[in-house]
């Protein structure tokens, strides 16, 4: 089985930084594209940054310039620095990897999902 667990959410001042990290373990074969999404009560879980196998990034208007998504393929983690925060990006945050999975079956892709962290910003 394979499981994904956030970390580094919480509480910040506006202006503050948090950094956001979420690790894979399992049968891993390798990481495709993973990205980093946010729900805000009352609205739709959208994207917020996401990276590709080769390094590639993509970013939401609300987030260029003040976030950078990483991965780390040695260790099956990723992270989303998040710089000069402000009280619109509270939410929970969610990772999601696209995963080649050793299963008995062979080798295939699956998406996954993390808990989500609460990430609040105060004014």
């Amino acid at each position: 089985q394979v499981q994904l667990v956030e970390s580094g959410g919480g509480l910040v001042q506006a202006g503050g930084s948090l950094r956001l990290s979420c690790a894979a373990s399992g049968s891993i074969f390798s990481i495709n594209t993973v990205g980093w999404y946010r729900q805000a009560p009352g609205k739709q879980r959208e994207l917020v940054a996401r990276i590709t196998s080769g390094g590639g990034t993509n970013y939401a208007d609300s987030a260029k310039g003040r976030f950078t998504i990483s991965r780390d393929n040695a260790k099956n983690t990723m992270f989303l620095q998040m710089n000069s925060l402000k009280p619109e990006d509270t939410a929970v945050y969610f990772c999601n990897m696209n995963l080649m999975v050793v299963t008995g079956g062979g080798i295939n892709e699956y998406a996954y999902w993390g808990q989500g962290t609460q990430v609040t910003v105060s004014s």
